[in-house]
């Protein structure tokens, strides 16, 4: 097979950090002990270091004489102003930064350090190098522009931007207006009820907005990590909206903020609670078999469920799967997880346990680390070099109403990420029963996202290999949040389809057709061959057994 990927297919994701590291976290020691690290190895090969610097001593030569020898990338924002390049002095610094930035990526590459090593350390210098970019400095053309353009104004709002960050965001640069949204207000407005509640779930019955409903609901089920409302933002980009006017019963579990005095509650404390929620979806809708859509560690719960139901031979409880950047192969190659040692998991459970919680805020931090310049140098020139508020983005707010994980459930997720324990039968136990995905012989669409740095896409690809049944697996060309929010009409959203599932990603890949827009019809036509007959919809919402608690989106979805 060859290796060359189809047009338009991404290779497979390079090495960063992913949702394991968000998990176990980084720790500043563990950082620092690959810096000396590397300053040993340094002393160790002065020969291999002089000739680095030698040769970076060269390039800048060059620079400073006027040459351009380094282009940067064309996908990098960072310099697009012209004064980079028309200005002699920017021109200068842009390319020393750049041959800096060349050079060490020669040195480590070239060193006699061994792969893990060597990963660690290109790591941390692609934090470092990022951090010490000329656009991040109060030189930037942008930010001087700005400075004159406002009389100083702009120096002065971006000093109280950051105080009052240092003050209330963690020292981060906020990447939001929140002052914009507010849920029940502008987000999560779709009509509905709660319709059940337990300890750990609220589930919301959303009104028909069609005039003829399929007769088999689908129950929506969302990370824990975050808030439901990523399904229902604003009304133009709401994929509840989207199912509900093309005719589907939607039903949407919103998870509660745990509190310190919930650390108990594990992964099985989770498929308890859906199991529940399905049943009462099940009462509700009148349909004995619902259809289920689980994201991110939703879906691996909802599969954790499905197993659970095959082990009581109760499968038939559930027609099919849908998963949207979901990970139950947790096998993937990240040079930060080589900070994640056996101490330092352990450590990670330890904390977390002590608190009761994992602190959202936490979790969101790591998130940021994983793409600096787009969730942290950005918002850096915006806020405080421009002296600008952050935009007002539905979804930026929406990834900022973070949400705490109970220890037990974060100690559950460390065992998922250590042991890959799906990828063989009976490797993971959830509610005192034996799970065997290969078992579980439903239908399954997989959605995943070619830019996706939290769920690489191949290994959710491999995770859609581990299910039985009929398997369907669709690659957007989008990351982790915007392969969920895909509505249809943006002229950029194209993704990959090939109905064969070979059992190498590359070969899926290299053989995949593109298809133009969003992936939604596509799923929507194999959603609706699955949901039943049309009929006329119900009005009322619950039932006798299940009566309205009261107006979607509920109260466990406004807790902080």
């Amino acid at each position: 097979m060859k290796d060359k990927p189809a047009k338009g297919t991404p290779s497979l994701p390079a090495t960063q950090m992913n949702v394991h590291n968000a998990m176990v976290g980084l720790r500043g020691r563990d950082l620092f002990s690959t810096l000396r690290h590397i300053g040993r190895h340094g002393l160790r090969n002065p020969l291999h270091t002089a000739r680095h610097m030698l040769a970076l001593g060269g390039q800048l030569g060059k620079v400073m004489l006027g040459d351009t020898p380094l282009q940067p990338n064309p996908r990098d924002a960072r310099f697009n102003d012209p004064t980079w390049a028309q200005n002699p002095l920017y021109r200068r610094g842009l390319q020393a930064y750049l041959a800096w930035q060349r050079q060490t990526r020669l040195w480590i590459e070239e060193s006699q350090l061994d792969a893990d090593d060597r990963a660690r350390v290109h790591f941390l210098f692609n934090l470092l190098n990022d951090a010490l970019a000329p656009s991040n400095s109060l030189l930037n053309p942008l930010a001087v522009k700005e400075l004159f353009n406002t009389g100083g104004q702009s120096l002065v709002r971006g000093v109280a931007h950051l105080i009052d960050d240092l003050r209330h965001n963690h020292g981060l640069p906020r990447q939001v207006d929140d002052r914009a949204f507010e849920v029940g207000g502008n987000l999560a407005t779709t009509p509905g009820a709660v319709v059940y509640r337990n300890e750990l779930l609220e589930l919301i019955q959303y009104l028909p907005m069609s005039e003829k409903q399929h007769t088999r609901p689908l129950l929506v089920i969302p990370p824990q990590i975050n808030k439901y409302y990523i399904f229902d933002l604003s009304p133009s980009n709401s994929f509840v909206q989207y199912m509900l006017k093309n005719g589907l019963q939607v039903f949407m579990v919103s998870w509660r903020n745990p509190e310190p005095r919930h650390r108990e509650w594990g992964l099985s404390s989770y498929v308890e609670a859906l199991e529940q929620a399905l049943a009462a979806c099940r009462s509700i809708s009148g349909n004995r078999d619902p259809n289920l859509m689980g994201a991110c560690a939703g879906g691996l719960t909802m599969a954790a469920l499905q197993g659970h139901l095959q082990a009581k031979r109760q499968l038939r409880r559930v027609r099919s799967a849908t998963y949207l950047v979901s990970l139950l192969d947790s096998q993937f190659d990240s040079p930060a997880s080589l900070f994640a040692d056996e101490q330092t998991v352990e450590a990670a459970k330890r904390r977390s346990y002590q608190r009761g919680v994992l602190d959202g805020a936490e979790v969101a931090r790591i998130f940021a680390w994983m793409r600096p310049n787009d969730l942290i140098w950005n918002y850096w020139v915006n806020n405080y070099l421009l002296g600008k508020a952050p935009p007002a983005f539905d979804i930026l707010y929406w990834n900022a109403d973070n949400t705490r994980l109970p220890a037990a459930l974060h100690g559950d997720l460390l065992d998922f990420f250590k042991h890959n324990p799906l990828t063989h039968a009976a490797g993971l136990e959830v509610c005192g029963t034996p799970i065997d995905l290969g078992q579980v012989n439903l239908d399954s669409f997989t959605v995943a996202g070619s830019n996706d740095h939290i769920t690489p896409w191949d290994a959710v690809y491999r995770s859609a290999l581990l299910l039985g049944g009929d398997r369907r697996f669709v690659l957007a060309n989008s990351g982790h949040i915007q392969s969920i929010i895909n509505p249809p009409g943006n002229p950029k959203a194209f993704y990959l389809d090939n109905p064969a599932l070979p059992s190498d990603p590359r070969a899926w890949s290299h053989d995949a057709q593109r298809r133009e827009g969003s992936w939604w019809p596509v799923w929507l036509e194999w959603i609706t061959a699955r949901s039943g007959p049309l009929k006329a919809p119900r009005t009322d919402l619950g039932n006798a057994t299940y009566p309205t608690l009261g107006p979607a989106p509920g109260s466990y979805v406004r807790a902080r």
